[in-house]
């Protein structure tokens, strides 16, 4: 499977994004999926994680701002981020919830500044 992230871009504090990822392959719907982030100097931290069943699991420092979503369909994966910070200010990425070397895509950097 292989993944193609879209949506970041600059944003001020406060402000809202919408991310993309594209997802190869027709089983898709039958995957727990997730969105990561990495931001400079630190090690890439799971953000948030949507079961096939949809259950949701949020990292603490983005509940009740982020929300993950999905559109078996299309096989793509949203994430939804409202009330930004700076500290949000990561390179995002998604995949499944035990990545292996070589399945990362290349990411979609959000910067949150003003």
């Amino acid at each position: 499977v292989q993944f193609v992230e879209s949506g970041g871009g600059l944003v001020q504090p406060g402000g809202s994004l919408r991310l993309s990822c594209a997802a190869s392959g027709s089983i898709f719907s039958i995957y727990t999926m997730a969105w990561y982030r990495q931001a400079p100097g630190k090690q890439r931290e799971l953000v948030a994680l949507l079961t096939s069943g949809g259950m949701t699991n949020y990292a603490d420092s983005v509940k009740g701002r982020f929300t993950i979503s999905r559109e078996n369909a299309k096989n793509t994966l949203y994430l939804q981020m409202n009330s930004l910070k700076p500290e949000d200010t990561a390179v995002y990425y998604c995949n499944g919830p035990t990545p292996v070397p070589g399945s990362w895509g290349q990411g979609t950097q959000v910067t949150v500044s003003s």
